[in-house]
This record gives structure tokens, sequence and C-alpha cells, in this order.
């Protein structure tokens, strides 16, 4: 007997949709879902075979069945299934619904009394899907007058802006937190043990050369006191990791070399080292830096 969707295509189908689902809604990292998740591969594989088995069985009595016809019964059934779509009996009464024209053989009552040149017009009435789609765009038009004409809902543009706002809303909150997006704006002075340990193997590593592993000082300002070139503070010194010194002197840009939450550590762990008095110091430079948001009123 003749399928409309044969059973190696409807397999097929249900196989691959099944698979593009799993990777669709399964969030599986950097591997396919069906390996990540083998529990699920293996029911999903016991379904399919199941629905196998049920496409092969159905098709054996299919043709039992066709088998057990007689020929007459034969020939009616291979008729109705070469039927195309138009000569169906559903799509007939479906057209007839939406087009509701008249037959063939009543056409000379429709015929008007006007002629253009032998060419006649026929009296027929609107199609109902015309008239479906008429009446539908004419809601459509009163719903949409209404809501942003009347109630004054956002348009294309006013959704875009609010959008856009709140997506720069969304990256500064990020931001205060995000450590690689970390500035001297949002980067805020460390006090664990654990993270000051970390930044004094970075400025071991990278800062002893020029100003002593203690942060006495020696090509580099003396670290220790509370003088400074470029300002003191977790902002400024901050800033001077990223930016480097002073132009044409002084230290280099750090940006390339460390990320911005080593910089934290390291500018964190140089703050630590006030008053630490290490042996033979440089002489301080700069100016005395004193942070005003330290200050408390006194009463």
């Amino acid at each position: 007997m003749k399928k409309f969707i044969p059973a190696y295509v409807s397999v097929t189908v249900i196989f691959f949709a099944v698979f593009g689902a799993i990777e669709f809604f399964i969030d599986s990292g950097d591997r396919p879902a069906f390996i990540k998740f083998p529990m699920v591969s293996l029911f999903l594989f016991v379904f399919l075979f199941l629905i196998i088995a049920i496409e092969i069985t159905m098709t054996a009595v299919d043709n039992i069945t066709y088998h057990l016809l007689t020929e007459e019964e034969k020939i009616k059934l291979n008729e109705t299934n070469n039927l195309s779509f138009k000569d169906k009996e559903w799509y007939k009464k479906l057209m007839e619904k939406l087009t509701k024209t008249a037959p063939l053989a009543d056409e000379g009552q429709l015929l008007l009394d006007h002629d253009y040149d032998g060419i006649k017009e026929l009296d027929n009435n609107l199609p109902p899907w015309w008239v479906y789609l008429f009446y539908a765009s004419i809601i459509f038009g009163v719903v949409y007058m209404v809501r942003f004409e009347i109630l004054g809902a956002d348009n294309q543009e006013m959704e875009l802006k609010k959008e856009i706002a709140q997506a720069k809303i969304e990256v500064a909150e990020y931001m205060k937190t995000a450590p690689d997006m970390m500035d001297e704006k949002t980067v805020t002075l460390l006090t664990d043990p654990a993270d000051l340990a970390a930044g004094k193997v970075i400025f071991t590593t990278n800062c002893a050369a020029c100003h002593r592993a203690d942060g006495g000082g020696q090509i580099g300002p003396n670290l220790t006191d509370d003088q400074w070139i470029l300002g003191g503070g977790i902002k400024n010194v901050f800033h001077t990791l990223v930016n480097g010194g002073r132009d044409g002197k002084g230290m280099i840009s750090w940006k390339g070399t460390l990320k911005p939450k080593e910089m934290q550590k390291v500018a964190s762990y140089i703050l630590s080292l006030k008053g630490s008095n290490p042996a033979d110091p440089k002489a301080p430079e700069g100016e005395v830096w004193v942070d005003e948001n330290a200050k408390v009123a006194v009463k």
C-alpha cells in the first residue's frame, strides 16, 4: 500500500530532529550532547529502535493486508492512492469553502451585459479567502492605531533606544565586578593575605629589578614611604601600572603583560609596604599623598 511519507524518510527525519533538539536545548559546552550525556543518547537510540520496529511491522501488515484484497479492491485502492492533491476529496472541499466558485455549467447566468471587444465579465462574488484577509487587515489596523496612536505604546525606534540604554546599564554593572574589565575607576584595595601573597610574587618577578625586592627603591622610587610622584592610593597606583610612568622616563606600561586582576593584586601589595622601613632606602621623591576619601570629620 502506498504511504504518503516512506518509512525510511520519516525515520531519518525523526532521528535528526531528536538529536538536533538535544544539541539545541542542552548546553553541553565544547562536546556534542550525545557524547557528554550517554544515558540520554542510549534512551534515544532505544526510542528510535522502537520507532523503526513499529514502522517495519506496520509496513509488513500493510503488505499482507494488500495481498489479501481482491483484484477489484486492489484496483480501487491504487486509484485512490494515485490521486493528485487536486483530486482528493478533502482538497476539493477546502477549495470550495475558500473560493465558492460557481460551476462551469452555471457561468452563463453570471455573465454581465456589457462587452469589451468580445471579452465578457462574470459577476462573481469576492472569494471568502479575500474577504477574510480584508477583515483581518481592518482589525489589525484598528488594533495598531489604538495601541500606538492612542495608548502611546513604544514604536520600534523607541524600543531600540530603551534596549540600548538598558544594555549600557548592564555593561556598567558588569564592569564593576568583572576582573578583566577593571580600570582605575572601579579597582578596589585588596587586603586578603592570599591576594597580597600573590601580589608579592608578581612584584618580585616584574618590579624588584627597579624597586628592589623590599620596595626600598633602586632605579625606581622608594615604595615604602608616604611620598608619590604620580599619586598614591589604589586607583593612582593601578593607573600607573596600566599606563606607565612619566613620558620619556619612568616605568613602562604593564597592561600588555599583566591582567587587570594581577595589577590589582600587585598594587595592593605595593600599598601594604608603606612603613616597612627597608634597609638603606632610596630618598623620598614626589609629594606626600593623602587620601581625601579617608578623612574623618572630627566633632
